[in-house]
């Protein structure tokens, strides 16, 4: 009895051994699919040059993604505008304060001053979200209302 349990179970062993085998040279095949080493190998030679290739690819875009970002940043990112109307003899709301600001907060601030004999255009240096020359209303609410759209 134990004998045949044995025998049994050496059988189940074989059998598995046999499908694992089997399972491992239908991987062989699709992976060779009909090749011989010889050619496997230059095939892995030329994935191993596509490799570099690609790293040195890589290495080039990340550069040029440092120098894009570099650019951005000083770039604008805050726009803020703002319609008034500066004379009560003037109808409409035909003056306006614009605030360009980049990353930093630095850039300039434009108004401009409607009348009915004339029309005047202020520009001012932003540095920080400050300027070192006095700033309307206007234009503090222009740079108010640039940096909190991005905010």
């Amino acid at each position: 009895m134990t004998q045949e349990i044995f025998i049994y179970i050496l059988i189940a062993l074989v059998a598995v051994l046999a499908a694992w085998i089997a399972l491992l040279e239908l991987r062989l095949r699709r992976l060779f699919r009909g090749k011989k080493a010889g050619e496997f190998e230059d095939i892995l030679r030329q994935i191993a040059s596509e490799l570099e290739d690609l790293h040195g690819a890589r290495a080039d875009i990340e550069k040029y993604l440092h120098t894009v970002e570099k650019r951005l940043s000083r770039s604008v990112q805050h726009v803020g505008a703002v319609r008034f109307n500066p004379f009560q003899e003037v109808g409409g709301d035909q003056s306006f304060a614009l605030a360009f600001l980049d990353e930093r907060k630095n850039g300039l601030v434009i108004s401009s001053l409607y009348g009915r004999e004339n029309s005047r255009v202020y520009a001012k240096p932003l540095e920080g979200g400050k300027s070192k020359y006095q700033l309307s209303n206007e234009e503090a609410r222009a740079i108010d209302e640039a940096l909190k759209k991005n905010a």
